[in-house]
């Protein structure tokens, strides 16, 4: 599973307009300096999330988007989906009937992409942008310290 820059910059975006405050209209060129993002993506973008009502969009002098709904509503599964990402570490082809490959059978390691998908699916779910920029993320409880340890190994390699 790799994330593209549209999932992770439609998030940024997203979290940036919730930092700037309710009801304020923000420009994509705000977003775009203050985030280093190509001004043109960020317009890509903002048509597909305007179009799954993530954002509100005013036209004119003195417009620019706000959020279509609380931070605290906008799962990132949502935005992920609004600009076509996908949260799959599953390599199959959909249209293959039962297998994996081209091959009638399922690959040896599909079950195990397959899990990890959903695990990342239910975590993307149950996460807001809220969540993101109050830095309500709480560490994984099967393992609270992976990520300072892996750090620590990278540090002394």
């Amino acid at each position: 599973m790799k994330l593209s820059t549209k999932g992770r910059y439609a998030v940024t975006a997203l979290a940036d307009i919730a930092l700037q405050g309710g009801d304020r209209l923000v420009t994509l060129s705000e977003i775009s300096q203050r985030q280093d993002v190509s001004l043109a993506y960020l317009e890509q973008l903002f048509v597909r999330l305007r179009k799954a009502g993530l954002v509100d969009s005013v036209r004119g002098p003195g417009g620019g988007y706000r959020l279509g709904k609380p931070a605290s509503e906008l799962r990132i599964i949502d935005v992920m989906a609004a600009v076509d990402e996908t949260v799959s570490a599953v390599r199959c082809e959909s249209a293959v009937e039962p297998g994996c490959g081209g091959s009638r059978a399922k690959c040896l390691t599909h079950n195990l992409w397959e899990q990890l998908s959903s695990h990342v699916h239910v975590f993307l779910s149950q996460t807001s942008i809220a969540d993101v920029i109050e830095d309500r993320l709480a560490p994984c409880p099967a393992a609270p310290t992976l990520w300072p340890l892996v750090e620590d190994v990278e540090l002394t390699a």
